[in-house]
């Protein structure tokens, strides 16, 4: 089991930047592929980043690839969502998911949810 907890999010410009930090507790924190997701209201959840268990392998949307950093503190048990350049389209509200390996594009095979942030860029 983990619990999963967002934070960071707000009322941005576009242009502007946020980071998004989820802070995780329960076991082998280590051992999970940590996901965000987004989900703009009247559509589905998608999918955003993705990281693998040492922080090595990472993992992005066309939509947000060279915009948005994914990264992971294993000893501290968070990971952190870095976006730049923040566009309208981005607004949405940021879940934090987990799952075990292998890492996964679909938010129904994750099994962990944290209860999400919301993040609103103004044109």
């Amino acid at each position: 089991q983990v619990q999963l907890v967002e934070s960071g999010g707000g009322l941005v410009q576009t242009g502007d930047s946020l980071r998004l930090s989820c802070a995780a507790s329960g076991r082998a924190f280590s051992y999970y592929v940590m996901g965000w997701f987004r989900q703009a209201p009247g559509k589905e959840r998608e999918f955003v980043a993705a990281i693998g268990w040492g922080g090595g392998s990472t993992y992005y949307s066309n939509s947000v690839k060279g915009r948005f950093t994914i990264s992971r503190d294993n000893a501290k048990n968070t990971v952190d969502l870095q976006m730049n350049s923040l566009k309208p389209e981005d607004t949405a509200v940021y879940f934090c998911a987990a799952r075990t390996w292998p890492v996964s594009y679909y938010a129904a095979e994750y099994n962990y949810w944290g209860q999400g942030t919301q993040v609103t860029v103004s044109s």
